[in-house]
């Protein structure tokens, strides 16, 4: 008998909400690095006013795709435009279902003209292995999972990203002068001591900086090179703690519900896929519950992704997502929760706090009232002076500086109503726009 699917840890468990609904639950997938480095606070503060290096080579899984077909699969499974999609070049991946829901997104690099390294969490990875396992195409596949799930082996990539208004300063120093001019999420050929490698021109929270990557052999390298040619820049590691908490200020939801669990075309897929894998194990938790997990699907037009989607072919959801441009409910925000509120609830001193928790967004005064959005992502900012919510709002209530209410708690999930007033304290918040850092929102693509 074969390891279970998540198929059939739906129908044991009787539904996909009892299978993930968790109070307080563990991460799915533990950190690789340490918390903290110079402590989160300071860690935050470096990449708005100096330089800082994340080590991001452990959290994420890598699919490498390549063969004659890599290309036309990933067109017929994605939204994305593959015409002018360069050899260097990344772009954020968005796969649908025939809903015209998101399956999750992820990074897709451009290798060579029929290669491509596909990172982030494995669910969009995994949507493409099983189209391009069962569709008839001539491509390949290999997956790094991230190191919690690799046995103690190495990873193949490094990954570095260096950002801040010092970034490239440090850059110019450690390369001898600027690196050849290149456009926002376009990478060029670099070297140190005759270790190649690619610079991409990425960044988490707005600011400027680089992403570096490149064979693990020479990670040791080129992260000790670039420590020590910022030590007179101050530069500051970023730990676990802080480099989660970028996402909040850069506007990008990390973790949507994959629509994978009802569909019944889908039924195939759900019983390929492993139960101990992403769809299987993430939790979900939170103030809102819904027994009926569609509740949870999100539209790319709601995670502001309408710049990425192209419908000059043909893929999988593409009427269905092309209808929904002007049909999606909500709209990405950031809450400013009310920092006396906070202090309240969470203690005077709370300290940094992360949840990826679905919480109730509500009007004031309509206490288990009419629900008007979902938290994604909740951080404390030290650099905001309180918690963000990253949130999908109704569009009707959207606009800055409208106040709402955060219900805070975790529902105790089946068996109670989704709509009962539990008495979780009820935090004031101020709508605010995503990306919340004004530099994300306005600048850092013009460069």
């Amino acid at each position: 008998m074969g390891a279970p699917s998540l198929q059939d840890g739906i129908d044991k468990a009787g539904s996909p909400m009892k299978l993930l609904w968790r109070q307080n639950p563990e991460p799915w997938n533990p950190e690789n690095i340490e918390p903290e480095y110079a402590g989160w606070r300071a860690e935050q503060h470096a990449w708005h006013d100096g330089v800082s290096l994340s080590d991001l080579s452990h959290h994420m899984f890598d699919t490498f795709i390549e063969g004659p077909d890599a290309t036309r699969l990933l067109r017929e499974v994605s939204a994305n435009n593959y015409e002018k999609f360069a050899v260097g070049q990344a772009k954020q991946f968005v796969p649908v279902t025939g809903d015209g829901n998101i399956v999750t997104d992820g990074i897709l690099a451009r290798t060579a003209e029929q290669s491509y390294v596909l990172s982030g969490i494995p669910a969009a990875q995994n949507w493409v292995k099983y189209h391009g396992a069962n569709g008839g195409y001539d491509a390949a596949f290999s997956t790094d999972p991230s190191t919690a799930f690799r046995g103690g082996a190495d990873p193949r990539l490094f990954r570095y990203q260096v950002q801040g208004p010092m970034a490239r300063e440090l850059v110019q120093t450690v390369f001898g002068g600027p690196l050849p001019p290149s456009k926002f999420f376009h990478s060029v050929p670099v070297a140190l001591d005759g270790r190649a490698f690619s610079a991409l021109r990425h960044n988490m929270a707005g600011q400027d900086g680089y992403e570096f990557i490149g064979p693990w052999e020479h990670g040791a390298f080129v992260k000790d090179t670039l420590l020590s040619a910022g030590e007179r820049l101050g530069i500051v590691a970023v730990g676990a703690l802080a480099y989660a908490s970028a996402s909040v200020e850069s506007g990008w939801v990390p973790s949507p519900v994959p629509s994978i669990y009802t569909a019944p075309d889908l039924a195939d897929y759900r019983a390929w896929l492993p139960l101990f894998g992403i769809e299987g194990q993430r939790p979900l938790n939170g103030s809102f519950y819904s027994q009926d997990i569609e509740d949870y699907y999100v539209s790319p037009w709601e995670l502001g992704y309408g710049r990425s989607l192209s419908f000059n072919h043909d893929f999988i959801g593409r009427d269905a997502l092309l209808a929904a441009r002007e049909t999606a409910p909500r709209v990405k925000v950031t809450l400013v929760l009310d920092p006396a509120d906070v202090r309240s609830v969470l203690g005077p001193d709370h300290g940094y706090y992360l949840t990826y928790a679905r919480h109730r967004v509500e009007l004031p005064g309509n206490r288990a009232g009419a629900l008007i959005g979902l938290t994604h992502q909740t951080a404390t900012l030290d650099t905001a002076g309180t918690i963000l919510a990253l949130t999908l709002l109704n569009k009707e209530h959207a606009a800055p500086g409208t106040e709402v209410t955060v219900t805070w708690g975790e529902h105790p999930g089946a068996g109670t109503p989704a709509d009962a007033d539990l008495g979780f304290p009820l935090i004031r918040a101020t709508v605010a726009p995503a990306p919340y850092d004004a530099y994300a929102a306005t600048q850092y693509r013009r460069h």
